[in-house]
């Protein structure tokens, strides 16, 4: 059972209210003393903060970074909350998670992949319903200092997932 903090989250992916209406019923929770981080954190298992790096809640994210939420603690797939921000295309999630340190090249535990390689392929195999700011976030981590020249499990490259038309990817990781 997900904690409520993650469930807030869930309400913005499915629409049911706004980023920031989800940040105003996150705050009151957490005014009235709800755990950042969801109790105890599982490897493996969503904390609220991973939760909102990947159902589109950045401002509830923002939110639970200030408010102290582990920013490297590794949910699905081993990917943190940086891995789904890029994933997602959540670049100003992203964006004050890079600012906090979040570790650029942590590697997630099913695909062996940093957060930039996670953001290309989010870009390219995410669906055009999930494309958002993949791209900026792919910027956003190689300005931070994300090493380009990055592959998964299988020996793959993260230009192996671009293609001729990708111009501005391509020319970012070259």
């Amino acid at each position: 059972m997900a904690h409520p903090l993650h469930r807030i989250c869930d309400g913005v992916q499915h629409r049911m209210y706004s980023d920031h209406q989800a940040c105003e019923m996150a705050a009151i929770f957490l005014e009235f003393g709800a755990d950042v981080n969801g109790g105890v954190l599982v490897d493996n298992s969503d904390s609220p903060l991973t939760a909102a790096a990947s159902l589109t809640a950045d401002l509830t994210g923002i939110l639970y970074v200030n408010q102290g939420a582990s920013i490297a603690h590794p949910g699905c797939h081993g990917g943190t909350a940086l891995h789904w921000a890029a994933w997602c295309g959540r670049d100003v999630l992203l964006k004050k998670l890079i600012t906090e340190g979040a570790p650029l090249e942590k590697r997630c535990r099913d695909y062996f992949s940093t957060p930039l390689f996670w953001a290309i392929h989010g870009y390219k195999f995410g669906g055009q319903g999930a494309r958002h700011h993949q791209v900026e976030c792919a910027r956003l981590l190689l300005e931070a200092g994300a090493v380009k020249d990055t592959q998964n499990a299988e020996g793959k490259h993260v230009l192996e997932l671009l293609n001729e038309t990708d111009v501005a990817l391509r020319a970012m990781l070259n």
